[in-house]
């Protein structure tokens, strides 16, 4: 029996949508389930409560082991699967730790900027002060 595979991210950024709706895994490794961040849950919890800002990456939960950023997107491509050209970059590009390092913040600037032109406002699970706008 395989495990449900959680990934929580932003719906409202388009960016972040799109990915998530793209990205396979394989099917021996789980089912993926899709959550929004901006939606209370359990799993929102956890990650509010081990102090990680939603805002600065999404997060990939595998069993009761918890993935955030960079290390999210690194492990999400190790389980992904490798078939339509999409899923084959993404496992290309986020395979290496070292790479997703590199890549996950370039990433994230460009979400926060494009949240920022959209006029979406952040999430702020940790409600920081003045930390609502990006």
């Amino acid at each position: 029996m395989t495990t449900p595979i959680i990934l929580v991210y932003d719906k409202e950024c388009p960016a972040c949508d799109n990915y998530c709706q793209v990205v396979r895994i394989r099917e021996d490794v789980g089912e993926l389930i899709l959550l929004d961040a901006r939606e209370p849950s359990a799993v929102m919890d956890e990650i509010t409560a081990l102090g990680w800002d939603i805002d600065q990456g999404m997060v990939l939960k595998m069993g009761s082991q918890l993935y955030y950023g960079s290390d999210a997107i690194h492990a999400l491509a190790l389980i992904s699967s490798r078939s339509g050209f999409f899923n084959r970059m993404n496992y290309w590009l986020f395979k290496s730790k070292f790479l997703s390092h590199i890549f996950y913040p370039v990433l994230r600037l460009l979400r926060n900027l494009l949240l920022k032109l959209l006029g979406k406002s952040k999430i702020n699970n940790l409600h920081l002060s003045n930390n609502s706008h990006f």
